[in-house]
């Protein structure tokens, strides 16, 4: 995949620390074989790398970043300011009470600054701010991060991550960006950005979709509407959910989770053929317009390498079988492999 589209974009592929310490062989092989980027599924994330107040633990990012170079990847960084997955000292004085604002600033500077500092000119791009946009409304979404330190939070992540590494790029990240209204979201927070003469290089859609959903007009639309910013857009955890899912959304909102129900764990044996050719001709319909759109678009990431590591055989309910990628769980590839190299014709 990364020779036939060469010219067009990257394709990469999220990785956790099986893959890259060599313990998952198998799809550590596919990784090099297929890709040119990747990105870090959980372990540059603030609880991973900065667990404690004065204490770091870089050896995992480490040994990723070193996988990287030794295999010539465009290297991301995910993610620096996020309201999930992010200790509760963060956002907390001393006694338990709530941070002051200049507290939480310089908490997030000393993070930044650590952590992109370490990996200046090894790491290329940053996903600095994290789904800072609200669901229903295209509102800043209500967390710590704005209660705290008000609504230049995400200027302030861009401004300390751009002075630890001036030549890497910066992104912002989110699910759902087909939505029209969190499309408008986005889109006021980066002018608000670029109005302060900060640089976003590209915004990040995640690309969590459905069989159907959402159309390719709707994804189509977000991807002109971003251009139109001066921005470049990059699909940055690409899966498709073949399986019935609860959640309300289309989205990837990790706290909406369900309890076990077999009406939503259909396929516990194998993929139905019928399946497949859906699944193939969704994966084949995206890679389309991603071409289509080449020039603006830089990366396209899928969120694991095989179907056995999607976080989706785990969300929104525990313990599903799920068929969300371009790799089966025996290392093989899918029809739909053919079929994205198709694409690119």
């Amino acid at each position: 995949m990364k020779e036939v589209f060469k010219k067009d974009f990257y394709v990469g592929a999220a990785l956790n620390y099986r893959v890259i310490s060599g313990r998952d062989a198998k799809s550590t092989a596919i990784v090099k074989q297929q890709f040119n980027t990747i990105s870090p599924e959980n372990l540059l994330k603030w609880e991973a790398v900065h667990p404690q107040p004065d204490q770091y633990n870089f050896k995992p990012a480490d040994d990723y970043v070193a996988f990287g170079q030794a295999n010539k990847m465009f290297t991301i960084g995910h993610t620096l300011m996020w309201h999930q997955q992010t200790p509760k000292w963060v956002f907390e004085d001393g006694a338990g009470q709530p941070a002051s604002r200049e507290q939480l600033l310089k908490r997030l500077e000393e993070h930044i600054n650590t952590v992109v500092g370490r990996y200046k000119g090894k790491i290329s791009g940053w996903d600095v701010v994290n789904e800072a946009i609200d669901d229903q409304q295209g509102d800043l979404r209500k967390t710590k991060w704005l209660e705290i330190i008000g609504e230049d939070f995400a200027a302030k992540a861009f401004e300390y991550a751009h002075k630890a590494d001036p030549k890497a790029e910066l992104y912002y990240n989110d699910y759902s960006l087909y939505r029209p209204e969190k499309r408008e979201g986005v889109i006021k927070l980066v002018k608000s950005l670029q109005a302060k003469g900060i640089k976003v290089a590209a915004i990040g859609m995640q690309g969590h979709y459905g069989l159907t959903k959402p159309s390719l007009e709707q994804v189509e639309a977000s991807i002109v509407a971003f251009s139109k910013l001066g921005v470049h857009v990059n699909f940055t955890e690409l899966d498709i959910d073949v399986l019935p899912n609860p959640s309300r959304r289309q989205g990837a909102d990790i706290a909406e989770t369900f309890g076990a129900d077999a009406k939503y764990n259909v396929y516990t044996t194998g993929l139905p053929d019928s399946v497949q050719q859906k699944l193939t001709k969704r994966y084949a319909d995206l890679f389309a317009l991603f071409h289509k759109h080449r020039d603006v678009i830089d990366r396209i990431t899928l969120w694991g390498v095989t179907d056995a590591d999607s976080w989706l055989n785990d969300w929104p309910i525990r313990g599903r079988t799920s068929y969300p990628l371009l790799f089966d769980r025996n290392f093989q590839p899918k029809p739909a492999v053919q079929a994205v190299l198709q694409a690119a014709k």
